[in-house]
């Protein structure tokens, strides 16, 4: 969390304070890249999956070794410090030495009785990453324990057998080392150059487990799942509101200057319900520089990813949360005035491509989009309403 907040009062540092005039772009990468580094996801595990190794070897994986995967990506992406790099080495290593199976060892009967993939026969060695009792790695009951394996492998000072024997956590710039140095590193096996072998492969598994989390919320729903919206409709309700500013260059009330409005306002009374324009899940939900209280909405219409954005909305008229779905014509927050605005209104923004992408004349995309509840005999500019600049 205060990794987030930090990366949040950065962006909104270094951000243009030209904002909701000079074509912003909310969720900024270098913003989405605080938010996101490293943070994995699993989705769901599949039947089988088929990859090649460095030296060419197909090798195809069973639902059984894709859950220890999954397994290892949850516990990892859960660990401070691990990110995306120590999961894809951890999963090289337990590719290497079991095949991501959790092996029994005969050297300890007691293992045989317990839930195993199969018998290994490496001196005493256990389990998915091959640890040794007899090298303090932990009991046999314990490293016939997926997630205590994976725990074990990456260390750090929560790990269960800090600070020795080391865990990834626990070796100096295993960041910047090479992936199957730096498996070996904690492996110490007399075969050091074979784990770079299985890099591909665990890349592999990682494209197909998982997919990116959406900013802040570790179990929201993927962005890559934002299902095809059932409808389109007008984001406030009819009757309720006159179109204060418009999209494109304006004289700005506030600065006296000429600067481009990237949406358009719309003036409607505090509290006016906003209503989402179309089915999708909510990548942002807060405060967000001269937008005030904002809320980010990516849909997939007609088969293309769209972003929806609601600015100026008071703190207590935000009802979402990141990571959230919600239906077309959900009430989703209330119309205020916070951050630079002048009135209440609501600043409507659309981006066809998602955050990312430029916006485009939303007035434009909800009539080439037939959005229900457009109120055209109370549409048009009120000179009582035009000063709602934002």
């Amino acid at each position: 969390m205060k990794k987030l907040l930090i990366c949040v009062a950065f962006a909104l540092l270094v951000l243009p304070f030209a904002g909701i005039f000079a074509v912003p772009v909310f969720l900024s990468p270098a913003l989405a890249a605080c938010q996101t580094s490293g943070q994995l996801v699993v989705s769901e595990v599949p039947d089988q999956l088929t990859a090649v190794t460095s030296d060419g070897v197909s090798v195809t994986l069973r639902r059984a070794q894709l859950t220890h995967a999954a397994t290892i990506i949850t516990v990892g992406s859960g660990i401070d410090g691990v990110g995306r790099q120590g999961v894809l080495i951890a999963l090289m290593a337990a590719l290497t030495e079991s095949t991501l199976r959790m092996l029994a060892n005969a050297a300890h009967p007691a293992s045989l009785d317990m839930p195993n993939d199969g018998v290994g026969s490496d001196h005493d060695s256990l389990g998915l990453f091959q640890m040794r009792p007899t090298s303090g790695w932990g009991t046999v009951a314990e490293l016939m324990d997926a997630r205590y394996q994976v725990r074990a492998f990456f260390g750090g000072p929560d790990g269960p057998n800090y600070p020795s024997p080391a865990g990834l956590l626990d070796i100096a710039g295993w960041q910047t080392a090479d992936p199957g140095t730096a498996a070996q590193a904690v492996e110490r096996s007399a075969y050091p150059d074979r784990y770079q072998n299985y890099q591909p492969v665990a890349e592999s598994i990682i494209a197909a487990l998982t997919k990116p989390a959406l900013p802040g919320n570790p179990n929201a729903a993927p962005l890559d799942n934002v299902l095809e919206t059932t409808s389109v409709v007008f984001p406030l309700p009819t009757g309720t509101w006159v179109r204060a500013s418009g999209y494109g260059w304006r004289d700005d009330t506030m600065t006296g200057g000429r600067a481009f409005h990237a949406g358009t306002d719309y003036g409607a009374a505090d509290g006016t319900p906003i209503l989402a324009v179309a089915d999708g899940v909510v990548t942002w939900a807060g405060p967000y520089g001269l937008y005030g209280q904002l809320i980010v909405v990516e849909h997939t219409v007609d088969g293309s990813r769209v972003a929806s954005a609601y600015a100026h909305m008071w703190e207590s008229g935000v009802r979402v949360s990141v990571g959230e779905r919600v239906t077309a014509g959900q009430h989703i927050g209330d119309v205020g005035a916070s951050g630079k605005s002048q009135g209440a209104h609501l600043h409507f923004e659309i981006r066809p491509g998602g955050s990312f992408e430029p916006s485009v004349d939303a007035e434009g995309w909800l009539a080439e989009h037939g959005a229900a509840g457009v109120d055209a005999a109370t549409s048009g500019t009120s000179a009582c309403l035009s000063s709602a600049a934002g």
